[in-house]
């Protein structure tokens, strides 16, 4: 499978990551990997994080096997993770984890997976590992552009439970998993990578 959003936002990805990623070792999550185009080249960039992908979708898992074997990267097969459950047992062969990464992910799913994802992630992360968040926000309540602000009408109008989520109602949820807000990094097309840690 192959979705052409890939090709627009995995260089500016990759040039967050770097900053953040350098020297960093262990096993690294990723929750909702979809078509895998973007974690094959996350493995090849960042070849001592130990990559496991994951996504609720089988046709999306074959399609990520299928990526991570035609590049070679030797990342982990795809797992069937439920980010709205709690996945943490779903990991626990490779926990702790230095770092959970999820792109795109939150404002088209309910709000529960977004609660998933930080509930799970402050079991499992180790000391001083990340969670990081790369797609569009809102800040402070208000929306970073009027694209963006469009952009989540057209979500709600689709279903009601989606919707660009607001960067202090995912802090509070970091909050309450035992994580704080490290940074947040401006990225093109009013896209945001957020960043938090394991205290």
């Amino acid at each position: 499978m192959h979705f052409a959003v890939y090709e627009r936002n995995i260089a500016p990805i990759l040039a967050g990551l770097t900053a953040l990623l350098d020297g960093r070792t262990g096993n690294a999550l990723e929750i909702g990997s979809g078509t895998g185009q973007h974690i094959k080249d996350f493995a090849q960039h960042f070849p001592n994080l130990n990559w496991t992908p994951s996504d609720p979708d089988a046709d999306h898992r074959r399609s990520i096997d299928a990526w991570t074997a035609h590049a070679g990267t030797g990342t982990g097969k795809a797992r069937a993770i439920d980010a709205a459950a709690d996945w943490a047992g779903d990991v626990a062969d490779i926990a702790p984890l230095n770092l959970i990464f999820s792109a795109n992910v939150i404002h088209i799913a309910p709000w529960a997976v977004a609660e998933g994802i930080l509930a799970a992630a402050g079991k499992v992360l180790a000391p001083g590992g990340l969670l990081v968040f790369y797609g569009p926000f809102r800040e402070g309540g208000q929306h970073t552009g009027e694209g963006n602000a469009e952009f989540d009408r057209r979500l709600r109008a689709d279903n009601p439970a989606w919707g660009l989520r607001d960067v202090d109602e995912i802090a509070a949820l970091a909050t309450r998993a035992g994580l704080v807000q490290r940074d947040l990094m401006v990225m093109p097309a009013n896209n945001r990578i957020v960043v938090f840690a394991k205290t």
